[in-house]
Parts: structure tokens; sequence; C-alpha cells
């Protein structure tokens, strides 16, 4: 017996209930996106590993997809080089492109090539699939879907209020509890001078990031790891253990960062989005919390950074994002400040199938399933599924006459919640027999009265 065929680790496939529930999610956010003046863009799933390598940090890099180049990969390639089996090497002659790792790079990329096209601020959208070579496990996939929104061409802070504004607005709207955090880099920056160890800013940063996932003990085994003092570490512990309000927790900073000029700043910057964000008429409902221990370990964040936590799931990160000032200089066009939020679709998905909070319309496909009796009855049918069709009532008639036990195991098997017979006895009364598959009710109806009882 040949072997069942399987998907990589860390892929899903997804049925067609699974489908209307994911096109739930993505039609959600695409529509508040637009409500916020957001435009829709796509980029290649391949770009060019010069465009992707050096800008997610070490690690990033080591989790990206790399793509063999076409044809006679190993043209140009010594049996010297394979047998030393230098990997990074040979890698990067084997390897011009790969499946990129997330939607702002490329979308940077994308803004920097079509500059001239563009009207500052751009705002756009883009919900389309990433990979990552990571370790599969609950919540963490290779291959997942991202739902992106960024401003570029802007240093207001009003960009920030606004994206806070979006988050709150798609979880109210998905009915989940969520809380939203918000740092600064320049916050961790200034923490990092006033330890004594600014030039350890991103091991400091990769490693607290990781607080939630590991705990305290061993984020401060990776610092020591890395370099940082035992001095540095134990000064570094009041804040990550800071507590109080939002205010309580930047008045103390205030102090702490005393002799810090970027700490100040980024104190500023978060103070003026807490307070902005807060007025009553914004409607905001989610709690947001100042979190001195969210990092957001990619390089290219600069400024405010966001994170949302489900309250009610164990679950990873479901929304992150931030200002990344200096992205765009990468490819040539400096002085150019974006900022922007990702949603992560699966796991958004996973926790609205964990507290069961679809909405009953989603999971529901066609509505009327016309029985097939032979081609006299399809023929009277037909036209009646049109009608029907035009009123957005979905319905399909089965394709062969086959035994009526089959249509209508056909019918339960699909969750079909209707099921219509047009017989001798309803084609010469120019009517229909509507049965509830839940109820067993039937109902002999003319076409116009299917439609007012349907809809």
């Amino acid at each position: 017996m040949a072997q069942k065929p399987s998907i990589p680790k860390g892929t899903r496939d997804f049925g067609p209930q699974e489908m209307a529930r994911r096109n739930y999610i993505f039609n959600t956010i695409r529509e508040v996106y637009s409500l916020y003046g957001f435009e829709q863009i796509e980029t290649p799933a391949m770009e060019n590993l010069s465009t992707l390598m050096g800008k997610y940090g070490e690690e990033g890099d080591k989790l990206l997809f790399k793509i063999l180049n076409s044809g006679d990969f190993l043209r140009g390639i010594s049996t010297d080089d394979l047998a030393a089996g230098a990997t990074g090497h040979l890698a990067a002659q084997l390897c011009e492109k790969g499946l990129r790792y997330d939607l702002t790079v490329p979308f940077a990329r994308y803004v920097v090539q079509h500059r001239e096209e563009l009207a500052l601020p751009f705002r756009r959208y883009q919900i389309q699939p990433v990979w990552r070579a990571d370790r599969p496990q609950k919540g963490r996939y290779r291959e997942f879907y991202q739902c992106d929104a960024d401003v570029v061409g802007s240093d207001s802070l009003l960009c920030e209020v606004e994206l806070m504004q979006i988050i709150d607005t798609v979880f109210r709207k998905f009915g989940i509890r969520v809380c939203i955090k918000i740092n600064n880099r320049k916050i961790l920056s200034g923490i990092a001078e006033m330890i004594g160890e600014a030039d350890k800013i991103v091991d400091i940063t990769v490693a607290i990031d990781k607080l939630d996932k590991i705990g305290l003990d061993a984020v401060n085994e990776e610092l020591r790891q890395d370099g940082i003092s035992e001095e540095a570490i134990q000064k570094l512990q009041p804040i990550i253990n800071l507590s109080g309000t939002n205010q309580e927790k930047i008045a103390t900073m205030r102090e702490v960062l005393a002799g810090s000029e970027i700490g100040q700043k980024g104190l500023d910057e978060v103070e003026y989005v807490l307070k902005t964000i807060k007025n009553e008429q914004l409607t905001i409902k989610n709690d947001i919390e100042l979190d001195l221990t969210l990092a957001r370990g990619l390089n290219y964040y600069t400024g405010c950074i966001f994170e949302v936590k489900a309250l009610d799931v164990e679950i990873g990160s479901i929304t992150g994002g931030g200002r990344y000032d200096n992205l765009t200089g990468i490819f040539g066009m400096p002085g150019l400040s974006g900022v922007g939020i990702s949603f992560g679709a699966d796991r958004i998905y996973d926790v609205l199938n964990q507290l069961d909070l679809y909405p009953e319309a989603v999971t529901t496909a066609t509505q009327v399933l016309f029985i097939n009796f032979g081609e006299k009855e399809t023929a009277y049918s037909l036209p009646i599924i049109a009608s029907l069709r035009a009123q957005g009532i979905r319905c399909e008639i089965y394709p062969d006459a086959a035994k009526m036990k089959k249509q209508m195991q056909y019918a339960n098997q699909k969750a079909i919640p209707f099921v219509a017979m047009t017989g001798e006895t309803e084609m010469a009364a120019g009517k229909v027999m509507l049965k509830n598959m839940t109820t067993g009710e039937q109902q002999l109806l003319a076409p116009n009265e299917i439609i007012n009882r349907l809809l």
C-alpha cells in the first residue's frame, strides 16, 4: 500500500469550514484598515536575499528559508568548497533568493523602489503569507499569514495612536479581550546606558523579550552568556519587575533615566500616546499597559513598540509592531520614518476557535440543496436556483440523479440546513417542497416564498 502523503511540519491544510473562518478574520481586518484610509498592496513571496539578510538580527537571519538557484546551482562551486563544508559561504553562492520572513522589509523595499509613484505619507496594508524556519510548536508555524498596516513618511505620533485604535477596534469586532502592551526602544536604549552596557543594547533586548517564554532566571543567564556584567544585570532587575499604573511607571523611569537624553525622549513619546489614547471619546475598550520588558527583538525598531496578548487564552503575541525610522535607509532612502502593526492571523484563528467566538453565519456554506430527480426536474429547478442566488442565497443542485438517500446523506455531511425537492407534484403546482433538515418540517412554497423564508 502506498504511503499516505503528508505536508511539511509547521504548515497546515485548511478545509472549507476553516477557510470560511479565516476569510472572516481577513475580511474583518481588511474592513477596519480601509476605515482608516489604508490601501492594499502585494509583494512577491520570494525576495532577493540581499533584501532580506541583515534586517532581522543574527537570529532572524538563521530563520530565513533560502531558495536554491535555478538550473545547475552547483556551477562555479569548487570541490574544495564542498569539502570544506563552509555552510554560510556556500549558501551565499547557491542561493540568491529567499522566502519573505515578514511583510515589513518587503514593504520598505517597495517604498524605495516605487518612491516616485507614491504620495507621502503612504498608508498601506498587506495580507499575505510569510515563512520562518522556526521549530514548530503550539501557536508557532513555519508558514503563516500576517496582516500588516504601515504608515511611512510621517514622524507624527498620531500614527501610533491610530494604530492602537485599529488594534482595539479589530479585537472588539472579534469579541476577544486583549491587553495592548506598549514600550519604546529609546527607553530600552536609556536603560542600557544607565546600567553601563550601551553597546550591548541588541543582546539586552533579545534576552528580555523572551521573559514571558523562558522566565527571569533564564533571561539573566542569557545576559551573562552575552557578556553582560553581573553588576549591570542586578541594576536591571528592579526595572524588569517594576509594577504600578502606567503613569506611576513613567514617573519612576523619569528618575531612573534622569541622565539619559534618549531615555527621556522615549518616555515623552510613550506618555503622549497614552495621554492621547486615554481620551474617552476615542472609546478604547481594551487594557493598555506600559511594559518595560517588551523589547520586540527585531533590530529595526527605533521608537514606540506594541504587542497584544489575549487575556482568556494561553498563547503568544497575536499582534505586534512599532516604529522603524531607519528601515528604508538600508535601501538608499535615509530619513523616511515608518510605523506599523501586524496581526497574526493564524494565532487569532486559534484564539477564536478556543473561545468559540465565530458568528454562526461564518461556518455555514450552502443554505439549500436541490435534490436531483432527473433531467426534467433539473430543468425546472435551475431557473429557481438562479433566482435564489440573485438574492444572495447560497444554493446548489446535486449533480447526479442518485438515490434520494445518498443525496440526503450529502446534505447532512455538509450540514446544509435546507433541502429543496421538485418532483411531479411540485412542478404541477409551480412550487417547491422545502425541508428543514434540523426540525424535519416540510413546506410547499412558491419560489418567492422560499426567498422570504430563507432571508
